[in-house]
């Protein structure tokens, strides 16, 4: 008989059952017994089935076995040994297969637990009996508080207690109710004196501690335990845990940027684990679109037969009040006290209802609902985003395709699970830092091949941080790849590097002007942030020159850098940071002396737009008359003024060699070139000659050759209006800026220092 199968047998009888108000626990609460009337319909259904016959005897066989296991291990001999006594190890091996195969209902981990922790059995029979303690659905609170009482007596080993804390942490999203074990909140935070239970305890601590759970004496008793053993990671967490409730009760400095503090407790029951997953949310539905409204949308079929990693949503108030009989929703508010987020549809009823929501168990189900991301982002609890970077962090390992190579056969399923996490992050315009250390991790490994466009966007994502930090860990691996790739990839990771720069601009924009700097999840000051921006924009000219190169100066690579430094060259004026960095001599020259239109004219474009920006920054250094740590060196404008020069030289003036860029004489005569000192002009640039020949030939279409050389005085004005008319707008903002009535750069002396 399958899991779902018994536990809803188990549901039925306790519901007739006269002693249900009774916590004990016996074999009887939940053996099935088998109506005669149902005895003659499975005996018909055989007969024109004999395939689920068989099946049906079979789960009949496996049941009773297990009937007969739990049984024994009930009222069994007391010490008794594994080795001498094959009943016992026959029993065990019956109970371990059910439960690695099909999962235990909630009656039989009672009866489980209560046997493993009492100490009825040899310390390895307790230790297999846990190890199999897999829930098939869930597993009731009742039960783990019973648990925890057979600590208080003292009969079980000290490995027994890690291992059983390691299965609470495990299965805590599987447990139905928290509101009993967090009474028990005391009692837990006492096991913190054993050096073995403390990683543990700290860690089903971080999950439990709500703000009412802070106390001083908690807080004097964690630093005590921080001077004794030193910095550790799980005491690190609760303390940042509880300084985020109570910031007056500590006064120590923490680390700030949220980590995955705790190793992974699920390793002994990842595989079953994930079976129960798999059970409980039944068919893995197409990932939806995120939209403000009812989540309830029908999905589409798939086409492939894998294992969905996002769990259904599923409030297990609202399943275990609501399920049993036709209920108004006033009845179950009435009872659990929440609103059941299988109830919530739109956005009105999320503010109506903000106050009463329970989030469900599995934190994992809200990347698939708008509206609880809406929730969690506003609430901002730190132990509900724990919970779901905890899950997001470890389903990433797990699912991860190129960590195994037999996960391969799910490679589309990890693409919509990624597609899934990055419409999220969309969605509430912020990175997740489970998705951060996942990249860390999997970098190194990455091909840069499988899963590449998911990749690069949740490289986009990652939260502000120092770039200094950042740089190792994942950076530097990017660059090799970025090197030696395609000119695709190179072109990918750039717009990925520009749409991280634009998220990082966004996010200090807001986050600087709403609030002091001090109090800033980095606690950074606004230079140090400043610093760390620049020094992207400096890593991202380093690739795109080093590119540049090895692509032989790539017209389509071109495009994407300076896509980039478009969102450069507007940070001061577009996004309030005192910031101009401009892009380096190889780009700018490549750029200058290109043969497409386009990059030109985009060239003149943010050359105008830099103009815009040192020049406003100008005007706010004059008007505080103050000297500010911001304020921009003379090397900055300097460098603008050679890059100024050396544009209006080649395209105005034609003094192309001038000032600015210089080229040697020898190497000029070389390119036979008689007139070299016009070849770069508006007229004679290779990028705009096609324009000057169209111009000349809409003036005297009856002409059979053109003098290019002929467009001079007033021609010279017709044509730039000709160019203009022609859409090259950025050329038309630069010339009528920096040239206009002169042939040389007036909007910026390139003497002036500042």
């Amino acid at each position: 008989m399958s899991p779902q199968k018994r536990f809803k047998n188990v549901q039925a009888q306790n519901r007739t059952s006269q002693g249900s108000s009774s916590f004990q626990t016996t074999l009887s609460a939940w053996k099935v017994k088998q109506d005669p009337s149902n005895s003659k319909n499975i005996s018909k259904h055989g007969q024109n089935n004999p395939v689920g016959d068989y099946e049906h005897a079979d789960d009949q066989a496996e049941e009773d076995a297990l009937q007969m296991a739990v049984g024994y291990f009930e009222k069994g001999p007391i010490k008794a040994s594994q080795n001498k006594d094959k009943t016992l190890e026959k029993h065990l091996k019956t109970v371990e297969n059910v439960a690695w195969k099909n999962g235990l209902a909630s009656e039989e981990i009672d009866i489980l637990l209560n046997i493993a922790l009492s100490g009825k059995f040899g310390n390895a029979v307790n230790t297999r009996i846990l190890k199999c303690i897999i829930p098939a659905t869930v597993i009731s609170e009742d039960s783990v508080v019973k648990a925890v009482s057979w600590l208080c007596v003292g009969k079980c080993s000290g490995s027994t207690k890690v291992l059983f804390y390691r299965w609470l942490v495990a299965m805590f999203d599987f447990i139905d109710r928290k509101e009993q074990i967090n009474l028990l909140y005391g009692f837990f935070f006492a096991s913190l004196q054993d050096d073995a239970l403390c990683p543990y305890v700290c860690h089903l601590l971080y999950l439990l501690t709500k703000k009412e759970n802070v106390k001083p004496f908690r807080v004097r008793k964690l630093l005590d335990l921080q001077a004794k053993m030193g910095m550790q990671p799980h005491l690190q967490a609760l303390l940042s845990l509880y300084k985020f409730f109570a910031p007056a009760l500590i006064s120590v400095s923490l680390p700030v940027r949220k980590k995955i503090y705790f190793k992974n407790s699920e390793n002994l029951w990842k595989t079953a684990l994930l079976a129960v997953k798999q059970r409980n949310r039944g068919p893995s539905p197409e990932p939806l679109k995120l939209m403000l409204g009812p989540a309830n949308v029908r999905p589409l079929k798939r086409k492939w037969n894998s294992l969905s990693v996002i769990p259904v949503l599923n409030s297990s108030s609202y399943t275990k009040e609501c399920g049993k009989k036709e209920m108004s929703l006033s009845d179950c508010l009435n009872r659990s006290g929440s609103f059941p987020l299988e109830q919530l549809q739109s956005f009105p009823q999320l503010l109506q209802n903000i106050h009463c929501l329970e989030l469900p168990s599995q934190m994992g189900s809200v990347l698939n609902n708008s509206l609880l991301l809406h929730y969690i982002n506003c609430v901002r609890d730190e132990p509900v985003l724990l919970r779901f970077y905890y899950w997001l962090s470890q389903t990433l390992q797990e699912e991860c395709i190129w960590y195994k190579v037999n996960n391969y056969e799910h490679g589309k399923e990890f693409t919509n699970f990624l597609d899934t996490i990055i419409r999220a992050e969309c969605f509430l315009q912020e990175g997740f830092y489970s998705c951060e250390a996942f990249l860390y991790k999997s970098l190194p490994l990455w091909d840069g091949l499988c899963c590449r466009s998911q990749f690069l966007q949740l490289v986009s994502w990652i939260p502000f941080s120092s770039f200094s930090e950042v740089k190792p860990l994942l950076f530097d691996h990017l660059a090799q790849l970025f090197f030696t790739s395609t000119i695709y990839f190179k072109c990918s990771v750039l717009q990925s590097l520009k749409e991280l720069l634009q998220n990082w601009l966004l996010w200090l924009s807001m986050d600087i002007h709403m609030k002091p700097v001090t109090n800033s999840p980095l606690e950074t000051t606004l230079g140090g942030s400043m610093n760390s921006v620049s020094k992207l924009i400096h890593y991202v000219g380093w690739l795109s020159t080093t590119a540049m190169r090895l692509e032989s100066n790539s017209t389509f690579l071109l495009h994407f850098i300076l896509d980039f430094y478009e969102k450069v060259c507007d940070i001061y004026i577009n996004y309030n940071l005192p910031l101009v960095v401009l892009f380096p001599p190889g780009i700018f020259y490549s750029a200058l002396l290109s043969l497409d239109t386009s990059i030109l004219n985009q060239l003149c474009f943010i050359m105008h737009r830099y103009r815009k920006n040192l020049t406003a920054a100008k005007k706010n250094e004059l008007v505080q008359k103050t000297k500010s740590e911001f304020n921009f060196s003379s090397k900055t404008y300097q460098e603008f003024n050679h890059y100024l020069t050396s544009m209006v030289g080649c395209l105005w003036t034609s003094k192309p060699f001038g000032k600015g860029i210089y080229v040697d004489p020898e190497i000029l005569e070389k390119t036979g070139v008689a007139e070299y000192k016009n070849s770069l002009n508006v007229v004679h640039h290779p990028s705009f000659l096609s324009y000057a020949v169209s111009f000349l030939l809409q003036e005297s279409p009856e002409e059979r050759t053109v003098n290019v050389s002929s467009i001079r005085g007033k021609k010279w004005s017709w044509y730039l209006d000709y160019l203009f008319s022609q859409g090259l707008q950025g050329l038309k903002l630069f010339i009528r800026s920096s040239v206009h009535h002169v042939p040389r750069a007036e909007g910026i002396n390139c003497n002036n220092q500042y």
